[in-house]
């Protein structure tokens, strides 16, 4: 009994942050002007950077810079127009890195993470959510539309990979996707979650037509050159979405911690609720400005 009323407190806690978060940002995704919605969000993805120093065992006043740190980059992107046009190399830094890096550090382990210079992980992780943070406020330039579907995507995959990995997990495929990092991450749920990009997908260009959007969606954008090449990015975006869930999990493993921080009650951490997008965001521009 003091279980379940545990949990209904626990939902009662998740409920009322997400409703908050929600009044915060839906008004400042809508509204004209961008300036709302880029400031909220550099504030998010700040109090990331403070969650990142933490995991990386940095002393408080370290994390702390590291977040003013964070917001500077920001602001120094957005000073220099990257907001508006972003170099290409910086795109394809960041893919490289979340490619080959992040799925390298996956493949070695918890144990591999510590191995690496400790200021060295702190900055890269500084300077992936200002990029991340760049993305997000670009992708919100192209439109409302262009940005929703890039969210949902990651929200999509997730979803859908929860419920097909509860439901068929280890059935079809023994070896578990990450044990070390995440035992209860399947190779089912990995597929459903495409799966269910590459419906969301479908349904959202047929919307896109039907209602003659003027800002494109990112479904719509790709599909426009053709299935050859819109199936294999939403699958490869949905994969990276997992990179970034897995490598979050990797490094709270690593510090011994359950959730990045207590920000948001019954939600954990920033890091808890961006994880996946940090990849997924740059990546998409990435392909949205080669292809």
């Amino acid at each position: 009994m003091a279980a379940f009323f545990s949990g209904l407190s626990m939902l009662k806690q998740r409920v009322i942050t997400a409703l908050i978060l929600l009044a915060l940002l839906l008004p400042a995704l809508f509204t004209v002007n961008p300036w709302p919605f880029m400031v909220l969000t550099v504030v998010i993805i700040s109090a990331g950077a403070w969650e990142w120093g933490r995991l990386n065992g940095v002393s408080s006043s370290v994390a702390w810079a590291g977040a003013l740190l964070c917001l500077l980059a920001c602001a120094l992107a957005h000073q220099m127009g990257w907001v508006q046009y972003t170099p290409p190399l910086v795109w394809l830094f960041a893919g490289a890195f979340w490619v080959l890096i992040g799925g390298w550090m996956i493949l070695r382990g918890v144990s591999g993470w510590v191995l690496w210079p400790r200021n060295l992980r702190w900055l890269g992780g500084l300077l992936l959510l200002s990029l991340a943070w760049v993305a997000m406020a670009q992708a919100h330039q192209r439109g409302v539309n262009f940005l929703l579907s890039l969210l949902v995507l990651v929200w999509a995959a997730d979803v859908f990979a929860y419920f097909f990995g509860k439901a068929v997990g280890g059935r079809w495929i023994k070896t578990k996707l990450a044990a070390s990092i995440s035992p209860g991450k399947s190779w089912e749920g990995v597929l459903g979650g495409m799966l269910g990009v590459l419906l969301v997908a479908l349904i959202w260009v047929e919307l896109d037509r039907r209602w003659g959007l003027l800002d494109l969606s990112l479904y719509s954008l790709l599909f426009a050159r053709g299935a050859w090449v819109a199936l294999p990015a939403l699958l490869f975006l949905s994969a990276m979405s997992v990179v970034g869930d897995l490598l979050e999990s990797l490094v709270k493993r690593s510090a011994g911690m359950k959730d990045s921080s207590g920000l948001l009650p019954g939600h954990g951490g920033v890091l808890d609720r961006v994880d996946a997008l940090l990849p997924t965001l740059p990546l998409a521009m990435m392909l949205v400005f080669w292809i």
